[in-house]
Parts: structure tokens; C-alpha cells; sequence
């Protein structure tokens, strides 16, 4: 197939089965700033816009992207490479279609053009800034939920106001700006799958700037929003081998496309500072509270990655779908999610019968290629997040656990191997790799030391016999008899 190198030029040479842009980006308006440009957010939040910006009779917003790390420089040359376009193509069991986004229309790397990107964010244009900067860019306490004030990035921000190196100080001397302009402030939208998101910027900048500029602080307490989101859409990391698909199947030449599910769902809190786009005319869901829907993705969902992570890599799986074609792996995957499913809130018009359904289609979509290894990735932060809850209320409630205290002990059990059932390497990703891979050396059947972490567990947790001794037995019995007779065993029980 012809191959077409991606740019606004090259657009009209495209097959006519790849939906392109059909409005003019030379009239849009970079009413949205957005820090942290990576493949969900470009196969999220800017394909909402390209969406809208399809329709008649809408508001010309586009976006522009900020880097904020020195690495987030091969996206920048990506991007500007190919006129700020990209490639997205969402593959089912059977099918895979493209289209070319549009909505981002530039792009500024913070690191190298630090005042071109603050004046960006403080622009009166500047509407809404919006944040995908995974976890660790909020610098909080996993256990606490306390602001990391004493951070090094965090003080060296505070010292250096004018030329902060992290989000945090970029919004907030952007902010003090406009402050200082007399020009309302802008949105503060956290993307990032973290529950209660718009609280935690909230409290995470409300704390540097108590600490920077009290005046600034209360002006942000009176003046900013930040609205709750809730955000969905299974979006692995681009592999070369999805590049040379884009390229084979749609003779698209594109630096970095996205490859990502049919799947898309984002509901958010509606509450902005200055203007939204109506994106309530391409499916966003608008709500005043979005706990409940958070709740439900992060126990099913989430929940459900962590439960097949950890035993999915130590049976030797390297692939989700290849979890889920495995007879003993679906069996428990489905039964994890009914043990879970009592402390689901109930939402009106949601079935969460069809939404674990859903979540079952969705992880066995073999074209996504989601790796185990990124779902296996920084455990120590997500299971305080997407597990701990869960076991808490259904001890609180009486209720069974036990499938949940599995999932714990095989994270446990992760760390105290080095190598798969099937005798290849296993490749840890957290940031507290080195402490935890010590801890797993005391003992391979005791839990007590990786439970005593109390900035993980807390610490009512680790004082329940109940479900400590719980997940002492899912440690034996995964260190006795390997990964599939645990489950079997679970299976029958449960």
C-alpha cells in the first residue's frame, strides 16, 4: 500500500474509509491547555473535541499540549512533525477503523520554552487546563492522601516560582498571573484515574500555594473550579508493531498513532470556572456527583486488572487477552467481580450486571495487545486504591473476601519471584521495587512485613486476624501449589 506521510496537506490523499478532519483548524481557538500529552489522553479527552468540533453550530475550542518533562520532547517532535495531527484507530474482536484527530493544534515543551508555556496557561484564552500526569505528578501520600510538601521538585518549586519544573507550579504561577491581570481563572480538570480527582488538585495546589503565596491560595479557595471526572478507555502504550499496522493497513506514515478500544465513557462533575465546551453533545455524561461512578469503574475495573495482573504474570502471561482465554482465569475474573459487586454503589440507568459484561468483552479484545506487565506496574499505589477499599467494607460488612485477599497475596507473592512459572523474568515496574523486593526476601509465606506497611495498608487493616490470616492462606497455597490450583481451589470454595 502507498504510504502518506500525516499532515493538513496530505489529509485529501487519504483512503476515504479514514474520517479526517472536516472543519477548518486555521479558525480554532486554543481555549484548552493540557498538561501531559499521552496516549489515553489522545485517545480520550481529544477525541471528545475532535467529536465536537465535527458538529455545526459549535464553539471553536481546540487544544494545545504541554510537555512537562524533558522525555515528553519525542512527542513534541512527533506532533509538530505531522501538523499536530495523529492516527486513532479502535480495534474489536473483528474490526479496526481510523480516523485523524484534529482538536490539538500545538504544542509547547515546558522544559526547553518554560515562560512560552506559562504564558500559555495565563493567556486570556485559556479556559480550562487540563491534566493527564499519572499519580505520582500529584505528590500525594498514598496512605494519608497528605500533600508531599517536602518533595525535592516540590521545594525546588518553591524556591523557584517563575520557573517551576513540576504541574503544580506551572498552574499556580500561571494562575497568580492572571490574578495579577485582573483575568478570571481558568479550570483545573485532572484526567488522571485517581478517585475524587478534582479534589486532590484542589488540595495538592491549595497546599503549595499556602506554603508559596498565601494571597494566591484564598484567591484560588474563592475563584477556581475543579471538577470531578471519571474517565474510561482501555489505551496500551504505541508499539512499533503499531505503527507498521497503521501504516500496512491504512497507508498512513504517522510518528504516533493510538491504538485503542471501541470503548469511550467520561462523566464529569459540571462545574467550570470559565465555560465548558457542549460536550454533552457527543455522549459526556454531566453530573453533580461523580463518586458513584468512580466507585463502580475503579472496584470492577481496576479492581479486576489488578486481579489478573499479578497471577496472569506469575502463571507467565504476558497479554490480557490471553488472561481471559483461559478457562480458570475468565471463571475467576467473573467471580471476583461478583465478590466485589456488593459494595458497587447502585446508579440510576446503569445495569452493572451489563457493565461487568462489558468489562469481560472489553479485557478479551485480542487486538488490544494490553500488556500485563503495565497493569502489574506501580501495585503500591494502585492497591490502596482499587482493592484496600473494597476489602474494608465487605469486612465491614460481613461479607465474603477472600477472592480480594487473593489478589493481595499474589502481589506479596510477585515480589518474592524473579522468575515465571514458565521460567522467564520477570519485570517489576514500582517505585518501591527495591523495599519491597527486601521485604519479600524475610519470608515467602509471611505477609506480616508487606502488611506493616502502613503508608499501603493503613492500619485497621493489618490489625483484622480475620484478614490477615486470610491472606497468609492465599500465600501458602499460591507458594504450594502454583498459580492455577490456587485458583481452582478459590473457585470451589468461593
Amino acid at each position: 500500500m502507498l504510504m502518506t506521510k500525516l499532515s493538513t496537506v496530505a489529509l485529501s490523499k487519504l483512503s476515504p474509509k479514514i474520517r479526517i478532519p472536516q472543519y477548518d483548524r486555521t479558525n480554532l481557538r486554543q481555549h484548552i491547555v493540557h498538561l501531559g500529552v499521552g496516549g489515553f489522553h489522545r485517545a480520550h479527552q481529544a477525541v471528545y473535541l475532535d467529536d465536537l468540533l465535527a458538529l455545526p453550530d459549535t464553539e471553536r475550542w481546540a487544544e494545545c499540549g504541554v510537555g512537562v518533562l524533558p522525555a515528553d520532547a519525542r512527542m513534541r517532535d512527533a506532533l509538530a512533525s505531522q501538523d499536530h495531527l495523529y492516527t486513532l484507530v479502535e480495534r474489536s474482536a473483528d474490526t479496526a477503523t481510523a480516523r485523524v484527530i484534529g482538536s490539538m493544534t500545538g504544542f509547547i515543551l515546558a522544559p526547553e520554552a518554560r515562560e512560552a508555556a506559562l504564558e500559555k496557561l495565563a493567556a486570556a484564552d485559556t479556559r480550562i487546563v487540563s491534566l493527564t500526569i499519572t499519580e505520582g505528578g500529584y505528590f500525594i501520600d498514598e496512605a494519608t492522601g497528605a500533600f508531599l510538601e517536602n518533595h525535592p521538585d516540590i521545594q525546588r518549586d518553591l524556591l523557584n516560582p517563575i520557573a517551576p519544573i513540576t504541574s503544580i507550579g506551572l498552574i499556580a504561577e500561571a494562575l497568580d498571573r492572571r490574578r495579577l491581570r485582573n483575568l478570571p481563572p481558568f479550570t483545573v480538570m485532572s484526567c488522571d484515574n485517581l478517585q475524587h480527582n478534582g479534589h486532590v488538585i484542589r488540595k495538592v495546589l491549595l497546599g503549595f500555594t499556602a506554603l508559596s503565596n498565601p494571597t494566591l491560595r484564598q484567591w484560588i479557595a474563592h475563584h477556581v473550579a475543579f471538577p470531578n471526572c471519571m474517565v474510561d478507555r482501555i489505551t496500551p502504550a504505541t508499539t512499533p508493531a503499531d505503527i507498521a499496522f497503521v501504516s500496512e493497513n491504512f497507508g498512513i506514515d504517522d510518528a504516533w498513532p493510538v491504538v485503542t478500544e471501541p470503548f469511550l465513557q467520561w462523566v464529569v462533575e459540571d462545574t467550570f470556572s470559565a465555560g465548558r465546551p457542549a460536550w454533552e453533545r457527543v455522549g459526556v455524561q454531566f453530573t453533580p456527583d461523580v463518586a458513584p461512578y468512580e466507585i463502580m469503574k475503579m472496584r470492577l475495573l481496576n479492581g479486576s486488572h489488578l486481579a489478573m495482573a499479578y497471577l496472569g504474570a506469575l502463571h507467565g502471561y504476558t497479554r490480557v487477552h490471553e488472561i481471559m482465554q483461559d478457562p480458570v482465569f475468565a471463571r475467576f475474573i467473573t467471580a471476583f467481580m461478583d465478590q466485589v459487586t456488593p459494595v458497587v454503589p447502585v446508579i440510576p440507568d446503569t445495569s452493572i450486571p451489563n457493565y461487568k459484561r462489558t468489562l469481560i468483552e472489553r479485557f478479551a479484545n485480542p487486538t488490544i495487545n494490553d500488556q500485563v506487565t503495565r497493569i502489574c506496574s506501580e501495585g503500591s499505589a494502585k492497591i490502596p486504591k482499587w482493592l484496600l477499599p473494597s476489602i474494608t467494607e465487605l469486612l465491614d460488612a460481613g461479607a465474603p473476601m477472600d477472592l480480594l485477599a487473593l489478589v493481595v497475596a499474589s502481589w506479596i507473592f510477585y515480589f518474592t519471584r524473579f522468575t515465571d512459572e514458565r521460567g522467564q523474568p520477570l519485570d517489576i515496574i514500582d517505585a518501591r521495587a527495591p523495599e519491597l523486593t527486601r521485604l519479600a526476601s524475610q519470608s515467602v509465606t509471611d505477609p506480616s512485613p508487606f502488611l506493616a506497611l502502613e503508608s499501603i495498608f493503613g492500619a485497621a487493616l493489618p490489625a483484622n486476624l480475620h484478614f490477615v490470616q486470610t491472606v497468609t492462606d492465599a500465600l501458602d497455597q499460591l507458594s504450594t501449589t502454583g498459580v492455577i490450583a490456587t485458583l481452582q481451589h478459590y473457585l470451589t470454595i468461593s
